[in-house]
C-alpha cells in the first residue's frame, strides 16, 4: 500500500538536477579542511552537499519538511547517511528538527542575518589586515583572477555573480595562516551565501555598483594601501547586508499578504 501524501514537502526531484557551479561552491564551503579530506566524502557529506545546494537555490522551501523515506528513495540510498545529512544540515543551520514534524528546511532570519554579518565583518577586517601584512602580493593576483570572472559572472544573472563572490571569498579565506580565523570564516559561509543571494536575486541593479567595489579593492590591495583596503571592505560589506535586510522584509511583506 502506497502512503499517504505529507503536506508541505517539496518536489525532491532538485536532488536529482545535474551538478552546476553553485552545487560546486557549496561542496567547497561544506567539505572545507585539507585537500585529502574532501578528496573522499562520505555518502552522508554527499548527500548533505546537495541538499544544501537547492535549499540555498530555493528549490527547496523555507517551511517544507524533508523526510528521510522521500530522500532515500529519490536517492536509492539508505535512510541512515540521509538521517546524518540531516544533522549535517542542521549544524548548519538550514534545517531544524521540530516535535512530530521532523526535520523542516529553516526561514532566512533578520536576526541571523544581522548576527551573521556583525560576526563576518569583524573576522574580515582582521584576515584582510593580516593578509595585507603577510601576503599582499598573493591577495592581488587572487583578486585579479577573480574579479574578471566576476564581471562576466554579472552579466549572467544574480546567481552566478553572487556564487562568483562565495568563491573569491573562499579563495582569499585559503590564503591565510590563521586557519582557526579562515575556518571561522567557512564555517558561516553557507548561510552567508544564502542572504547574499536572497539580496542579489531581489534586485540585480545593485551588481554592477558591487563589481566596481570590487575593482576598487583590488586596486587598493595592488598600491598596498591598507586603510583604503578596510574601509571599501567594510562599505562592500554594509552594501551587502543592506540589500538582504530589504529582499528578507520584502519576502515577508508578501508572506503575510492574504491571498486573493
Amino acid at each position: 500500500m502506497s502512503r499517504g501524501k505529507t503536506q508541505n514537502i517539496p518536489d525532491l526531484q532538485a536532488l536529482l538536477t545535474p551538478q552546476n557551479h553553485l552545487m560546486l561552491a557549496v561542496e567547497q564551503a561544506m567539505l572545507r579542511g585539507p585537500e585529502w579530506a574532501r578528496a573522499a566524502p562520505s555518502v552522508a557529506d554527499q548527500i548533505a552537499v546537495r541538499m544544501a545546494g537547492v535549499i540555498t537555490l530555493d528549490l527547496v522551501h523555507a517551511g517544507q519538511r524533508l523526510l528521510e523515506q522521500d530522500i532515500s528513495e529519490v536517492l536509492n540510498v539508505s535512510r541512515a547517511p540521509v538521517r546524518e545529512a540531516l544533522r549535517i544540515l542542521e549544524r548548519e543551520r538550514l534545517v531544524e528538527f521540530q516535535p512530530r514534524r521532523g526535520a523542516i528546511v529553516t526561514a532566512p532570519d533578520a536576526a541571523e542575518l544581522t548576527d551573521i554579518f556583525t560576526v563576518r565583518g569583524a573576522l574580515y577586517a582582521i584576515m584582510l589586515r593580516q593578509l595585507m601584512q603577510e601576503c599582499p602580493a598573493a591577495l592581488e593576483r587572487v583578486l585579479a583572477e577573480h574579479v574578471v570572472r566576476l564581471a562576466k559572472a554579472a552579466k549572467e544573472s544574480a546567481d552566478a555573480f553572487a556564487v562568483g563572490s562565495f568563491l573569491l571569498n573562499l579563495a582569499i579565506a585559503d590564503l591565510c595562516g590563521n586557519r582557526l580565523l579562515a575556518e571561522l570564516l567557512k564555517s558561516i559561509a553557507l548561510r552567508t551565501l544564502r542572504y547574499v543571494r536572497l539580496g542579489r536575486v531581489a534586485n540585480p541593479k545593485r551588481i554592477p555598483k558591487s563589481v566596481q567595489t570590487w575593482r576598487a579593492l583590488h586596486k587598493a590591495v595592488a598600491d598596498r594601501d591598507t586603510d583604503a583596503v578596510l574601509a571599501i571592505a567594510a562599505q562592500r560589506m554594509t552594501e551587502i547586508r543592506e540589500a538582504s535586510v530589504l529582499a528578507l522584509e520584502a519576502s515577508n511583506t508578501r508572506s503575510h499578504q492574504p491571498s486573493a
